[in-house]
């Protein structure tokens, strides 16, 4: 990659990994969209956030996804910008994000499969942040 990956901080790396979900089917839904911003405005874990930042990390994301090499440099940038302590918290989010609309593409549970093995979720764990996506997600 011949460009300079920007530093994130913990919560930038959060947007990035919901973004990257939403843009995971090359079309990012509304739905998926009002569900990122909700999150940003209501979750302790962005209490100071600068929501004006999104637009930003959006960019970055789909920057990084044109490029050969964008997931493995996404992953590595998520890494290095992300507490540990979050990565149970930055799949939860994923999760949400990918049930915003009400069904699951294949190139989004492809994703969410990634996200777990970089992130080294337990499958345990992992299943039970999807369980509570689901049901957080539930329609009539």
């Amino acid at each position: 990659m011949s460009t300079e990956l920007p530093a994130l901080t913990p919560q930038d790396a959060l947007v990035a990994v919901m973004i990257a979900v939403s843009a995971s089917d090359e079309r990012m839904r509304t739905s998926e969209l009002v569900t990122i911003e909700d999150i940003v405005n209501h979750l302790p874990v962005f209490g100071d956030y600068d929501a004006d930042r999104i637009r930003w990390i959006s960019q970055t994301v789909l920057d990084l996804f044109e490029e050969e090499d964008g997931l493995d440099a996404f992953f590595g940038l998520i890494r290095d910008s992300l507490p540990d302590k979050l990565y149970e918290t930055a799949y939860a989010l994923a999760c949400d994000v990918a049930a915003a609309d009400g069904r699951l593409l294949e190139s989004e549970l492809r994703l969410l499969e990634e996200i777990r093995y970089e992130l080294n979720i337990d499958r345990l764990h992992g299943a039970a942040i999807e369980r509570g996506a689901r049901a957080r997600h539930m329609t009539l």
